[in-house]
């Protein structure tokens, strides 16, 4: 038979991966102990009138494992990214210099790295639901053009079997980012 018309793996593919590229970023914004720039991409600022991105008016640099420093590119700035820091609620104290702000990754607690571990739990399970929703409507469009007579009953099997090794191998890869993870928050 020709191209199915209403189903696409590549297109399942994408989407499964999307759920993997989430989860990596939701791990991004988890505070580990270790300076990371995406930590800060949550943060809004506000400049000239309108709340704008923090690394849309500063560039992040990590000079060392335990500190980010922002170069506000605006002197008139700086007091609103530090406020905007401050209220930000991740623990950091910002020390100002200038155009410059430094932040110290504060020690994590061990209660605070479990409670970081359960987090980080919570995404992992997120984007492994993502992943089944789109292995539901994958094995749905398959269902629904062997129905309609568009796909022989072997040619639905053999896709819902790539279907469900593509879930597999994409749940494995959400486990294996869950345990690095897990492995990083945890190191004293």
């Amino acid at each position: 038979m020709a191209q199915l018309p209403d189903f696409n793996l590549a297109d399942i593919k994408r989407r499964m991966s999307g759920a993997i590229d989430s989860l990596k970023h939701d791990f991004g914004g988890l505070r580990t102990g270790r300076a990371s720039s995406s930590l800060l991409d949550p943060i809004m600022v506000d400049a000239y009138g309108a709340k704008m991105a923090l690394t849309q008016c500063a560039s992040v640099t990590v000079p060392e494992p335990r500190m980010l420093q922002i170069s506000v590119w605006d002197r008139g700035l700086v007091i609103a990214v530090e406020k905007a820091i401050q209220q930000s609620n991740l623990g950091l104290n910002p020390q100002t210099e200038g155009q410059t702000i430094r932040l110290r990754m504060p020690d994590l607690t061990q209660d605070r790295r479990k409670e970081l571990v359960k987090v980080a739990h919570t995404y992992a399970e997120k984007a492994r639901v993502a992943v089944r929703n789109v292995r539901r409507d994958g094995m749905d469009q398959l269902k629904a053009l062997e129905k309609n007579k568009q796909m022989s009953e072997d040619e639905q099997k053999d896709k819902s079997t790539e279907v469900q090794k593509l879930t597999d191998d994409t749940i494995k890869d959400i486990d294996v980012t869950l345990k690095a993870k897990e492995v990083e928050i945890m190191q004293v």
